[in-house]
């Protein structure tokens, strides 16, 4: 049995109950996950491209489901995912120079990676919707 001959109380490994939530935290998890994000967004740009060349049948149907707007909220979420990879793969440069590892500045990093993230698509996108 794992943990036969432990007389410590307390548990082996950091757990979930002892474990406190910090930004960082968060950073790695959305790091990992708009990195897939943006690897199926990639994919969905090949189709669109694909479409394009394939003829206007092909196209109409990639225009009709990116107008639609469960379409548009995909693309918001992919602008998102791509400006906050962006910045938080800044950090992690800075993190390669030797920089930034004090808690304090790891979480205002994180913090801002994501706050630049969602700003970053929202002036993004309301400037392409100005242009109409």
């Amino acid at each position: 049995m794992a943990g036969q001959g432990w007389t410590d109380k307390r548990p082996m490994s950091p757990h979930l109950q002892i474990w406190k939530f910090h930004p960082t935290m968060l950073s790695s998890i959305l790091h990992r996950a708009t990195g897939v994000a943006n690897a199926v967004g990639v994919a969905m740009i090949v189709g669109w491209l694909f479409a394009v060349a394939s003829g206007p049948e092909a196209f109409a149907g990639y225009d009709a489901f990116f107008s639609s707007i469960f379409g548009m909220i995909i693309l918001f979420g992919f602008t998102v995912s791509i400006f906050y990879h962006f910045a938080n793969g800044i950090r992690h440069l800075i993190w390669d120079a030797g920089k930034g590892f004090d808690p304090n500045t790891a979480n205002l990093w994180s913090i801002f990676s994501l706050v630049f993230g969602v700003l970053g698509a929202v002036a993004l996108w309301a400037a392409i919707l100005m242009q109409g």
